[in-house]
């Protein structure tokens, strides 16, 4: 009894001890606050992973102000970590820390990603702009559509809003070319990759992206670096506990502007107008029954008044956006995987009628996977997998065709379709709306007769192992990487044929009308196909391909007596791809390069650096005398702000550095796959056009001949570009950081086809075509600008700024040409405004139009102007009211030798971009402008012509300014009004070229991050919440379309986007 009460008493006596020292640790917890900052730059720094060593459950992350709480106990010890600093363990001795953790030398912003691995900043003498991913997160699927005004250097714009088909396009310094390839060279992960996979790219995924604009940066790639290198390179995972972070986001987007149509009963009296203003004979189109009739809304199936617009466009659509990742590790494997799904819907509107969408969408699926796993202390394998699928529905002819159309579709010459009346109540199809003979557009038949799909898959996988070859010399490490490549892609449509309907017998009193098919059965003079309500499969194109790339590295990199810095590297590679979709047996073969490239630095005490480079690679384009090719560069940089005597100057400008280089780089992208072997001979062994007859007419037979394509050349080579330029780094104050670079590029053996072969030499037509040379000569310069700041204040409270500008030109210096020149007076006259020599590469070419002809009269005797068809069986008489262009070389009538270079390319030569962006505790806020200017387009004369063939649409703004009777402007937007197309109004000319310069409000955002407090409950690491919105007001003198789209005006419109989104991690 004695031993069960002590024993019970001992219970007792431990539990109380417990209680108590729970409770006691309990009572030890406090809520600790504290701040992160860069002990050298005394900045904020996000995302610092802060952690108990007492219980290693209590964990958080540092927001955007690098500020954190968590509860510890008093005295214990925290554990701080982040890629690029050194880990630092600090003691809590109160509730309030401040903490400051030390950069590692040589990692983050001290690092630059550059060709085939990374360099000091201090080593880097090359042009390259980097540009931290955030700033390209926009309320979009694709990527591109970031680059405009974002990044110096890089000229983006585009021309589509259609999901799917909305890439930008883009150009590193511009377009520096005329040959074949103009665009730059894309590696993501090192491996050469597709627009449509960087547009695709997650940039949740992204962790550097450089673009490479001089020949130090891009003299490595060799043969395919001539036109500027996109690095981009993926996250890989970090040694600590795993993190989950999730983004999700819904927009709504609506076309930045519609094109402004006439109303029914306007476009009516206007085309009354048009048929009798050149012949008062033609009498009116529309009678006044039917424009009074249209006014008043009588039954709109006999007196249609369609609005095409609103009747197929939405006001809006809905996108959704999602991503997930997972990341962490330990000292052995660490991992990276994401996938993200996203959706872009378009902005047609589909009828219930039919059980399928041909509304414009497109899905995009990709899924990554980045694992480094530590075989040994001195071993690292990388594997890297990841797929990029995409899905496209839409209309058969296309979303932009679809808009065109309705911008070209008669409004008042019938109805969309007809609804069942009594006589037709057994008709199971749709009874579409046409006229006569059925030949006219009817867009809303176009929507429902059908969709087209297309569906892409690419996939690549890659592995690497790293080898540390310290144990030979330090310093020396070694690399190898093998990776593949697979692509297919399908498109195929499914569609029926309409059947088209028209209305008579219309009875005023009874408002009753008989409905007549018009292609029900095949009928002469119905151009219409026969109707067939069936849906039918149309396969499509096929293709697909497989790339194989090898890549051996060797690297070293050494500092001797803490002043001498000496860094190589040596690369091998080799690449295959092979297409399954040949056309031809040359491009059925395997496609293969070879390349040797090196890189060779010395940098002095962090002051003076020097960097020679080289690429060697081989073609097999070329003839065996000219099929590899070496091309070297050099630079040097002065860090002029690290030498003694500068440290005064410190406070004021803290970093100065000067560098220039010069080299050469190649292009072997000269010609398409079907000319890939200049050197041999192409002959048509079976050609019909060489044919021979034999025996009689009746019996006789013929044998087809040998035909020439095109003759062997041995000496086509690569496309070379030497390139200079000269650029300066500076920050003023510790926080403005400014970049300039001045750069020149000479660019020849350029393959164009030679001009100076006369016809009468006997070559066929196909080889006279095919008759090419490396002649070609073009030069370009500019200068590309980028600033930031940064400002952080006390209380939580930031501001950053930033701007860039590119200034990008070009232009012919040797291209081979026919004399322009004509007789006068029995004298030879040669035109130098015909000529390219000296014109910018996209230059608009065109006449110079005066004004427009007050009367006949004074068209009779003026110059006489004769030109070439634009279009066929374009009216060429022309007279009072058309367009006047001015005689530039005073022959007495308007012809080619007339035309001359007018306004500015067509590829805009400055891009520019500025922004800002400010915080105060958890909210946030940023606006960012983007402009374009020195660029010129083209409203299309031909698509914007109305009453052509009855359909033709009239744009509101010809409506309230063109020259008539009545209103004889003679510079009134549209010339006389007509119902064919006037062969004289449609040529190019300053007359309907307008500026591309514009000002627009890119991008708007504000924010929220979740308080430390609130995230602890729902035990989240980060939460932030956001609403932003893209293109939401431009700038411009232009007003018919969205400026940015040039000439394609009557596409699909760019759109505007209003999204929130939702971003959170889990650790």
């Amino acid at each position: 009894m004695m031993k069960q009460r002590r024993l019970l008493l001992w219970m007792l006596g431990f539990l109380c001890l417990v209680f108590q020292a729970s409770n006691s640790y309990a009572q030890e917890l406090i809520n600790v606050q504290g701040t992160v900052k860069d002990k050298k730059e005394k900045t904020p720094l996000a995302g610092v992973t802060i952690t108990s060593l007492t219980d290693k459950r209590q964990a958080t992350a540092a927001d955007a102000n690098g500020n954190f709480q968590i509860k510890v106990p008093l005295n214990s010890k925290l554990a701080l970590t982040m890629t690029g600093y050194q880990a630092t363990t600090v003691v809590v001795k109160s509730r309030q820390l401040i903490i400051e953790m030390e950069a590692v030398a040589g990692a983050l912003d001290d690092v630059v990603v550059v060709a085939y691995g990374k360099q000091k900043k201090t080593e880097v003498v090359g042009s390259v702009t980097t540009i931290k991913p955030a700033d390209l997160k926009i309320p979009a699927s694709n990527l591109t559509q970031a680059f405009a005004g974002k990044i110096a250097g890089l000229i983006a714009f585009q021309s589509s809003g259609e999901p799917g088909k909305d890439n930008a396009d883009f150009f590193i310094h511009g377009v520096t070319t005329f040959g074949y390839r103009k665009s730059p060279l894309i590696l993501i992960d090192n491996i050469e990759s597709s627009t449509d996979e960087l547009a695709r790219l997650q940039i949740d995924d992204v962790s550097n992206f450089s673009i490479m604009k001089d020949a130090a940066a891009t003299a490595l790639y060799g043969a395919k670096g001539a036109n500027g290198v996109i690095l981009v390179t993926t996250k890989e995972g970090k040694e600590s506990p795993v993190t989950a972070s999730v983004r999700l986001e819904n927009s709504l987007s609506t076309p930045t502007q519609n094109v402004q149509l006439a109303d029914p009963v306007t476009y009516m009296e206007l085309a009354n107008e048009a048929s009798v203003t050149r012949n008062p004979l033609a009498g009116y189109r529309y009678q006044k029954t039917k424009i009074e009739n249209t006014r008043l809304g009588t039954d709109p199936l006999f007196f249609p008044a369609t609005d095409w617009q609103q009747m197929l466009i939405k006001d809006y659509t809905n996108n959704q956006r999602a991503n997930l990742n997972l990341s962490g590790g330990g000292k052995v494997a660490r991992y990276y995987v994401s996938g993200s799904y996203n959706q872009d819907n378009g902005i047609l509107k589909v009828d219930k009628k039919s059980n399928f969408s041909s509304n414009p969408t497109y899905k995009t699926y990709s899924l990554r996977s980045n694992i480094n796993i530590n075989l040994t202390k001195t071993t690292e394998l990388k594997t890297m997998i990841s797929g990029l699928f995409t899905d496209y529905i839409g209309p058969v002819t296309g979303g932009s065709a679809i808009f065109a159309k309705i911008m070209q579709t008669n409004p008042v010459l019938f109805p969309a379709y007809y609804e069942t009346t009594p006589e037709t109540k057994y008709v199971k199809h749709i009874m579409f709306g046409n006229s006569y003979d059925g030949r006219y557009n009817n867009p809303y038949a176009d929507v429902q007769k059908g969709y087209q799909q297309q569906s892409a898959s690419t996939i690549n996988t890659q592995i690497q192992i790293s080898q540390n070859l310290a144990f030979i010399t330090k310093g020396l490490s070694a690399r190898g990487l093998v990776s593949t490549q697979r692509y297919s892609y399908f498109d195929l449509n499914r569609s029926y044929v309409p059947y088209y309907y028209v209305a008579s017998n219309y009875d005023f009193a009874k408002k009753t009308y008989s409905l007549n098919p018009i292609n029900m059965v095949a009928t002469p003079g119905v151009i219409a196909p026969v109707g067939n309500p069936t849906l039918n499969y149309v396969p499509g194109a096929r293709n697909a391909s497989s790339n194989f790339y090898s890549e051996l590295a060797l690297n070293y990199s050494r500092v001797y007596k803490n002043v001498h810095s000496v860094s190589g590297t040596l690369v091998g590679i080799a690449k295959s791809s092979l297409s399954a979709s040949a056309g031809s047996l040359q491009e059925s073969l395997p496609f293969r390069n070879l390349g040797v490239s090196g890189r060779l630095t010395y940098v002095y005490d962090t002051k003076l650096a020097s960097e020679f480079n080289f690429g060697y690679n081989g073609s097999e384009r070329f003839y065996k005398t000219h099929r590899y090719g070496f091309f070297p560069s050099i630079g040097v940089g002065y860090t002029i702000s690290n030498e003694q005597f500068w440290d005064n100057l410190k406070p004021v400008i803290s970093k100065l550095k000067l560098k220039a280089t010069h080299g050469l780089v190649g292009n072997d992208a000269i010609g398409t796959a079907a000319n890939r072997f200049f050197y041999l001979s192409d002959v048509d062994m079976n050609s019909a056009a060489r044919a021979s007859s034999f025996g009689l007419l009746q019996n006789g037979f013929a044998l087809n001949g040998i035909l020439v394509n095109r003759y062997a050349n041995n000496d086509i080579t690569w496309e070379q570009a030497q390139k200079s330029n000269l650029g300066a780094e500076m920050t003023l104050y510790k926080n403005w950081n400014m970049n300039v670079d001045v750069y020149k590029e000479k660019r020849t053996n350029i393959l164009m086809q030679r001009a100076s072969i006369p016809t009468t030499m006997g070559l066929p037509a196909s080889a006279l075509a095919s008759t090419m040379a490396n002649v070609g000569e073009a030069s370009s310069q500019g200068v590309d600008f980028d600033m930031d700041y940064t400002y952080y204040a006390k209380r939580n409270f930031w501001v950053k700024g930033m701007a860039n500008f590119t200034y990008a030109t070009n232009q012919f210096d040797v291209y081979e040409e026919p004399e322009y020149s004509y007789d006068l007076d029995g004298k030879t006259v040669v035109l130098d405004n015909k000529t390219h020599t000296g014109k910018n590469i996209a230059q608009n070419w065109g006449y110079i139009a005066e004004r427009l002809f007050v009367d006949d009269a004074e068209a009779a005797n003026s110059p006489k102007q004769q030109f070439p068809l634009i279009v066929a069986n374009a009216n060429t008489q022309y007279g009072g009211g058309d367009i006047k262009y001015r005689d530039l070389n005073n022959d007495g009538k308007i012809d080619e030798l007339d035309m001359a270079p007018i306004g500015y390319p067509t590829t805009p030569e400055i891009q520019y971009g500025f922004g800002m962006s400010m915080g105060y505790k958890g909210f946030d806020f940023s606006v960012f402008f983007q402009g374009t200017a020195r660029r010129s387009f083209w409203i299309d004369p031909v698509a914007t012509s109305p009453f052509i063939d009855d359909q033709r649409q009239l744009l509101q703004v010809y409506a309230d300014n063109h020259w008539s009777e009545d209103n004889r402007d003679i510079y009134a937007l549209w010339p006389r009004l007509s119902t064919d197309l006037r062969n004289n109004n449609l040529q190019p000319s300053t007359w309907f070229m307008r500026s591309g310069s514009f000002l627009r409000i890119k991008q708007a955002e504000v924010g929220y991050t979740l308080p430390e407090s609130l995230r602890r409950k729902f035990r989240l690491s980060n939460a932030r919440f956001y609403l932003n919105a893209s293109n939401l007001f431009t700038f411009s003198n232009f007003k018919l379309w969205d400026i940015e789209m040039g000439g394609n005006g009557l596409g699909y419109p760019i759109q505007r986007v209003v999204n929130a989104g939702v971003t959170f991690s889990i650790r």
